[in-house]
């Protein structure tokens, strides 16, 4: 689907200076009709007669900056889904993440070229609406249709309820009624309804538990509140995406997270249904094959699952659904589910075209895995290639051979102005000239591996020198591998590309968890220890979050250590799901996990864990054909209490112990114990 045209663009910025220079470069080089805005409050007030395709909004400005003034801008309908750019000089890998956490579109970094800022922000435009073609949802079901006035009023009444009396478990039921709204929301036609959600929900999440909110913010909630309404009532026209759909960059994630339950049985429906749902996946039940060609035509899932009595006696059913998603390049996988097990079953399944076969019951975490690989799809990061040569035609050569296959380079004729463009690049691998005038490559790779920070970066040497000696001394001095020059571009690419996949492996195996993917106990204190830093220069919160599988051994007793290795998985998937991408996640030790969540408090921090609690506590796990229930139990402590990591995990500890001591199944509060 073309991207429609980029026409209007509000840019909310304090500095006359950039103000001038981006409307010059942004109505003369890209033709688009500009408004300016020198302070929020102006912003806010000029989208109502403007009305903005996309939002350019500084982040540093005096009275309300960026992150309030995109706030504001979502609490109105008529910008609750614009796509919002942020433009500011902070943009450390954790700030950006930071940004996108909050909703925006994606950041550009100041000083900007005025040449190329138009080309920047309409290549952003048109990978936003790209995003929308992958990830466009079917249309919503008629149950949830016909459910959503119910759940309007469900939210008046809790709403109503917290302003008569103000408890921490009336206000996390409204946030789980609320959140049941932008999962099921996000679809075309019902993104704004998604979007006021989400917005709603945060908002609620940021409130103290234990005290009543002010005024001010109840004119707030309420507002939003409107916005839901108005959004769910909202029929017809081009819907704008919601603003934190996932822009497709170096580390984006294309995720389809629709799935067809076609021709089972009601029971077996609702329960794929609700042990799906806690991991993020929404579910299309169809009672009868073929689907009709309209809503076949109009969003394929990431995975048919049916049962091998409908396969084998309507094949043709699932022909007809799976052309429909060969119209559009690829049809959807099947997954067959079965009460037998025996090789003749699995065979005229496979020959049916199956992907994976189950046996009921299922084991909840092991069809996960096998959705979650059908459905997520990573684009790979191009790997940065440091190239230091002091001839800069060489260099430039190798550079262009190596961008045509697809990598990021930065070239350096000067080595004694390596250290600038190591930080700021920060290489996968540095291809390195071993003899330079000013500065030799032996001795320049000693300075580099004098920071700890760059010991782990590959750095291959290129000369004309064959002798082994010179080779080995290289190799001594910290090099990794030595290429003789001349050499072929074939065998620069194969070289450099299976050097830097090997780092990145070794890399992985070092920082992450063999089982559940997430960062190991050393990594994780690292990361704990850098966020502790940040949220001491910029004063902000933060929390540390310890949770431990309650009664684990016994799990491991009853049903031995492969079904404990799939609770666990299916724990580190649960908290990967939940969780922010700017949130640390780690595997801390055995059956224990911890989480970094910068930008929390403790409140805060103890009602999303709370969450996550609740829906470990109701996904079903599957050992020999025993389903059972795990429960976790969970300790936080607040950077504001406890200043430094050993004190901040001490207290977590701590809390720990007195949610296992006040009967499990709940989270504790260092200094305050909240209910399960």
């Amino acid at each position: 689907m073309p991207s429609p045209p980029l026409k209007r663009i509000l840019m909310i910025e304090d500095e006359p200076d950039i103000q001038a220079v981006a409307q010059l470069a942004l109505e003369a080089l890209g033709g688009f009709q500009v408004r300016i805005c020198g302070t929020g409050r102006e912003g806010v007030q000029a989208v109502a007669a403007f009305d903005p395709d996309l939002i350019v909004l500084d982040v540093m400005m005096p009275g309300m900056d960026g992150p309030s003034t995109l706030r504001a801008l979502r609490t109105l309908s008529q910008t609750v889904a614009t796509p919002v750019v942020f433009m500011t000089a902070k943009v450390q890998p954790q700030e950006v993440a930071e940004y996108r956490a909050m909703g925006v579109l994606d950041v550009i970094a100041k000083p900007f070229d005025p040449m190329t800022l138009a080309e920047t922000i309409l290549a952003i435009w048109e990978r936003y609406w790209l995003v929308t073609a992958v990830t466009a949802s079917m249309a919503v079901s008629d149950a949830f249709v016909m459910s959503l006035p119910a759940k309007l009023s469900a939210i008046d009444a809790g709403w109503e309820q917290l302003q008569r009396s103000w408890e921490s478990e009336a206000l996390t039921r409204l946030c789980c009624l609320v959140r049941s709204l932008y999962g099921t929301g996000a679809t075309p036609g019902r993104d704004k309804l998604s979007a006021a959600a989400r917005g709603l929900e945060h908002a609620l999440v940021a409130l103290d538990q234990a005290v009543s909110p002010n005024e001010q913010q109840r004119d707030y909630i309420e507002r939003l509140i409107n916005v839901l309404k108005q959004a769910a009532h909202a029929r017809g026209g081009l819907p704008h995406t919601l603003a934190h759909a996932p822009v497709v960059d170096a580390d984006a994630v294309v995720e389809n997270r629709l799935i067809w339950l076609v021709q089972l049985d009601r029971m077996v429906v609702a329960d794929l249904a609700a042990q799906l749902g806690y991991f993020g996946y929404l579910v299309q039940a169809y009672e009868s094959a073929p689907v009709p060609r309209a809503q076949a035509g109009t969003s394929m899932p990431s995975a048919i699952i049916t049962s091998a009595d409908v396969l084998e006696a309507d094949r043709c059913g699932y022909e007809w659904i799976a052309s429909g998603g060969a119209a559009q390049g690829q049809a959807p996988p099947l997954i067959v589910i079965s009460s037998q097990g025996d090789f003749g079953s699995r065979l005229r399944a496979a020959r049916a075209g199956a992907a994976a076969y189950f046996v009921w019951p299922i084991t909840t975490v092991t069809l996960i895995d096998k959705l979650d690989a059908l459905a997520v799809r990573s684009t790979e990061k191009p790997y940065r290639i440091l190239i230091v040569d002091h001839d800069p035609i060489v260099a430039s050569s190798f550079a262009e051979t190596l961008c045509q296959a697809g990598m990021h380079t930065v070239v350096v004729t000067d080595p004694i102005e390596i250290m600038q463009p190591l930080a700021e690049f920060r290489p996968d691998m540095i291809l390195m000239d071993m003899h330079m005038p000013s500065c030799n490559g032996l001795d320049l790779a000693a300075v580099i591996r004098q920071q700890e920070e760059y010991v782990g970066i590959p750095i291959v040497f290129l000369s004309a020198e064959a002798s082994m000696d010179k080779q080995l001394e290289a190799m001594r001095l910290g090099g990794d591998d030595y290429m003789i020059t001349p050499i072929t571009p074939e065998h620069l690419i194969a070289a450099v590309t299976s050097r830097v996949l090997r780092s990145h492996t070794l890399r992985g195996f070092m920082v992450r968890d063999s089982l559940t993917g997430l960062f190991n106990h050393t990594t994780t204190k690292e990361h704990l220890e850098i966020e502790l830093a940040r949220a001491r220069r910029s004063q902000s919160p933060l929390s540390l979050a310890i949770i431990d599988l309650d009664r684990f051994k016994l799990v491991n007793d009853s049903y031995g250590h492969a079904s404990g290795d799939r609770v666990l998985k299916s724990l580190a998937r649960l908290l990967r799901e939940r969780l922010r991408k700017s949130d640390i996640i780690g595997r801390y030790g055995g059956e224990e996990f911890a989480i970094v969540l910068s930008g929390t408090d403790g409140p805060t921090a103890a009602m999303v864990v709370d969450q996550i609690r609740a829906s470990l506590a109701q996904i079903r796990q599957q050992a020999d054909g025993h389903a059972f229930t795990v429960t976790c139990s969970c300790g936080i402590a607040c950077f504001a209490d406890y200043p430094d990591a050993s004190k901040l995990t001490e207290a977590a500890d701590k809390a720990l112990l007195a949610a296992k001591r006040g009967g499990r199944n709940r989270v504790a509060l260092a200094g305050r114990d909240l209910p399960g």
